[in-house]
């Protein structure tokens, strides 16, 4: 075999390959670490996001009065992933130890890194299908005190210092376009160097080639990420039996860079490519006002309250309620063949229940400013969804409903909506508020979760008629499709080794973070407990980089 240039290749400079590269280099090895982007985008994708962690019977939830296990969260996490195929042997393993690792020592290690946690848990997912159904049983979603750039840090710090070390060195502009094999041994990657690019992180760079590259090493880790960014081959991996045909128009969370190139490249070369089906895209988009990337779109967190509408007027049926299910909610969409759907809520709901995704719709927590973030606790609209009322082209804000509709058809360009329905819809919803009981499921649980003293102080608004004039003005929101993330990838064992087809490891290859299905090819199944994903980064590839360091001697 030729002369390695360094004892582990990393590709891909994300959350995953941070935390790889950091574990191989603590081990006393040496990393080269690529990326086919530009410094400036370090720490990939998980920069960009809330910053949300999953854990399990922590102090923070705790102290909020709620009682968690890993016994229950095990029985989320089964229920929601509905594992139902020979190849999910290793997801299921995968799962399983990442719930002993959010239930465990996860906290701590974190804890230890410098990393904290606003004190309110978030309850994404709520289910609301039964006790056997999906979804999460109590609020797990743990928000990093400065969001995703909080949750990269510790890790970029330690890469850093191995860098000045000389452990670690970076290689940026480093597409990777193959594998090095030598009787079935991958013991290096080829591929292209790019031209400089100085676009700021997020943006779509240049990929102009300058010159062919080929490194080798004792072993190489995959970190290189989903397919999101990819609209031709999401569309591609569609599961048209099962959700229907995929929407016409969608926006993009995450940048175009997440391509899934190297993964179909990892795939041709013999690695087995488990449950690419499977994908997590929300039901809650915008079309960002300000964007960085092509079709870059926001997901709205939403609290429980607002009433969703389909392309006619006419409610979304149960238990498609907002935060409860979205790949229920995405089916019923994709499979009816809307091209969008509505919120129809007001100012009074707005100003408790509405969140947007990404570290940059986040300055209070980002910047860790606690002044600001207090505010979130005083019934103000956040300056982030207050931008997107006054510039965003998907709301539409009025003084009474008949001028709201009017506006929403204006918005879409048709007259599906009939303002009859509309007030139908709504005057029959404010009905059931006349007693603190009534037969609409979607009150009953928001009634239940403003049991919970977090829920009731900074999250759920309490129920009260849309049409109260108190609580005006009147908003509407149309919703689109967001890619986010793949849940299937590249089959790996619990060390992180990639398997070929029928089970053999790949000799020299690991696989971490989402390229691998966030472990196994696929530990979340069919569905996320969200959460999840800077968590199912943080494990893999903390497990792919110990496997991979001692592989090397």
């Amino acid at each position: 075999m030729p002369t390695p240039d360094t004892d582990v290749i990393v590709v891909g400079a994300g959350l995953a390959g941070l935390v790889a590269a950091a574990q191989i280099a603590d081990a006393g090895k040496r990393v080269l670490l690529l990326d086919q982007e530009g410094e400036q985008n370090l720490g990939g994708q998980a920069y960009w996001s809330f910053g949300g962690l999953f854990l399990v019977d922590s102090p923070e939830q705790r102290r909020l009065g709620i009682r968690d296990s890993r016994e229950l969260a095990w029985s989320d996490w089964l229920n929601n992933a509905s594992f139902d195929r020979p190849e999910d042997h290793w997801p299921r393993k995968w799962a399983e130890a990442y719930v002993d690792f959010a239930a465990g020592e996860k906290r701590a290690w974190l804890h230890a890194m410098g990393v904290r946690w606003f004190p309110a848990v978030g309850w994404a997912e709520r289910g609301g299908q039964g006790a056997s159904g999906p979804g999460n049983s109590v609020p797990r979603f743990h928000i990093t005190w400065g969001t995703g750039p909080g949750v990269v840090e510790p890790f970029e710090r330690r890469v850093r210092e191995h860098v000045a070390a000389g452990r670690i060195r970076f290689r940026f502009r480093h597409r990777v376009r193959g594998l090095n094999m030598t009787n079935g041994v991958v013991h290096g990657v080829h591929g292209q160097v790019l031209e400089p690019s100085n676009e700021a992180r997020g943006q779509a760079s240049s990929r102009v080639v300058v010159d062919d590259f080929s490194l080798n090493a004792g072993a190489v880790v995959v970190t290189s990420g989903g397919i999101g960014g990819n609209f031709d081959l999401v569309r591609r991996n569609w599961p048209v039996e099962r959700l229907g045909p995929p929407p016409e128009f969608m926006v993009a969370g995450v940048p175009r860079y997440v391509d899934g190139e190297l993964q179909g490249i990892v795939k041709n070369a013999g690695a087995s490519l488990t449950n690419p089906d499977r994908m997590w895209h929300y039901t809650e988009g915008l079309r960002n006002w300000n964007p960085v990337w092509p079709s870059h779109g926001i997901r709205i967190l939403p609290g429980p309250s607002s009433l969703w509408l389909d392309p006619t007027g006419r409610r979304v049926p149960f238990p498609h309620y907002p935060g409860f299910d979205t790949l229920a909610t995405l089916t019923h969409i994709t499979r009816s063949g809307y091209p969008y759907t509505w919120f129809l809520l007001n100012r009074q709901i707005i100003k408790k229940e509405f969140a947007l995704s990404g570290s940059e719709q986040n300055p209070d927590l980002t910047g860790r400013n606690v002044q600001l973030t207090l505010r979130r606790a005083t019934g103000r609209v956040q300056g982030p969804v207050q931008a997107f009322m006054d510039h965003g082209e998907d709301f539409v804000v009025r003084d009474n409903l008949r001028d709201l509709v009017a506006g929403m058809n204006g918005l879409v360009g048709n007259d599906l909506l009939d303002p009859a329905t509309v007030e139908r819809e709504v005057r029959e919803r404010d009905m059931q508020l006349l007693n603190d009981v009534g037969k609409d499921t979607q009150l009953a649980l928001i009634r239940g979760a403003r049991g919970l003293r977090s829920e009731r102080l900074f999250r759920v608004t309490k129920p009260a008629p849309i049409l109260d004039p108190e609580g005006g003005p009147l908003i509407a929101v149309r919703l689109n499709i967001l890619t986010r993330k793949t849940l299937g990838g590249l089959e790996t064992d619990l060390q992180g080794r990639v398997l070929r087809p029928g089970g053999e490891v790949m000799p020299g290859l690991y696989a971490a973070g989402e390229v691998a299905g966030f472990g196994g090819g696929g530990m979340h199944g069919y569905r996320a407990l969200e959460g999840t994903f800077l968590g199912g980064c943080l494990f893999s590839g903390r497990n792919a980089g110990r496997a991979s360091a001692a592989a090397v001697g």
